[in-house]
């Protein structure tokens, strides 16, 4: 039987504790938190798992990170030709940010965007059969694949753009004239010829109009204007924007846009054709006050004769 504290602090006595008068434990009983029953054996430590069943988990767990990295955030791209040169040269490899398009990002002028073929563009062009290796670097993102079609060239216009070249340049977007040092030296900006090479052109919304930085030597907007789209490339096939050039260690460098896009008065054409594509909602609800409030008048008048 257990008794209260006579001291009365809270503390509670076991009848069976021999200074409080109890029976203590009994004679055969032993101690308590001694021996070595089996409530008393230490749990034997548990064997880490080799490394080479690990190995497998590792291995597996890296892949699907490069299947998240190379559909969601970066992809490497090979250069396959010199259309955009020297900026890019043949066999360099670049690494294309696809994360903020996820974002609603699109293409700025002055960027290098690697895009799928809009329309035919690559038509002609000699395709190599990839090997093993090369097939599951390409599937895990460390190389371009050799079945999809893609390109990679300047963003010289976006939407609501005018881009126009004449004779042997400058070109123009919206009326200014580019300063692009990043074209191949010995290039003019543009061709004089009647294949594309003088053009004037306005670029409808949810389209950009490219062109390589190896003027003379790169199938571009400007010469693929026959196609659906009238050599515009559509948005939504844009990839991503080349942000670095990884590979050979030796071209190590990033991928900026040019000053030359930043200069005053390039996008005062823009927001004027965004206006005036805005204008004709704002003119109808204009229009639609005084409809609203002569009809509200009336209800009005009606009523207080009713």
């Amino acid at each position: 039987m257990d008794t209260a504290d006579p001291a009365g602090d809270g503390a509670v006595t076991s009848g069976n504790d021999p200074a409080a008068g109890g029976e203590g434990p009994p004679a055969d009983e032993p101690p308590r938190g001694g021996g070595d029953g089996p409530g008393d054996r230490t749990p034997n430590a548990k064997k880490p798992r080799s490394f080479w069943k690990e190995l497998p988990i590792l291995i597996l767990i890296a892949l699907v990170l490069a299947l998240i990295i190379k559909t969601f955030l970066v992809q490497a791209f090979s250069i396959p030709s010199a259309s955009m040169e020297n900026t890019l040269r043949v066999g360099d490899r670049v690494l294309v940010d696809k994360l903020t398009p996820w974002f609603g990002s699109e293409p700025e002028r002055g960027e290098v965007v690697v895009f799928h073929d809009p329309d035919n563009w690559l038509a002609g062009e000699a395709t190599t059969e990839p090997n093993a290796v090369q097939t599951f670097l390409s599937w895990i993102g460390l190389m371009p694949s050799a079945e999809e079609k893609d390109l990679i060239k300047r963003v010289i216009g976006v939407g609501g753009d005018t881009v126009s070249c004449k004779g042997t340049g400058p070109l123009k977007v919206n009326g200014k004239a580019l300063d692009e040092p990043y074209v191949y030296p010995g290039n003019t900006p543009c061709s004089q010829d009647d294949q594309g090479g003088q053009f004037t052109v306005k670029v409808p919304k949810g389209y950009v109009w490219v062109m390589g930085d190896h003027r003379q030597n790169s199938r571009d907007s400007r010469y693929n204007q026959s196609d659906k789209n009238h050599g515009m490339v559509p948005v939504d096939q844009v990839v991503g924007r080349a942000i670095v050039k990884a590979w050979p260690i030796t071209r190590w460098g990033t991928l900026p846009v040019p000053d030359t896009f930043d200069q005053s008065g390039l996008n005062d054409q823009s927001a004027a054709s965004a206006a005036l594509t805005v204008a004709p909602e704002g003119l109808a609800l204009v229009g639609a006050v005084p409809v609203v409030l002569w009809r509200r008048r009336r209800a009005t008048a009606d009523s207080e004769n009713g």
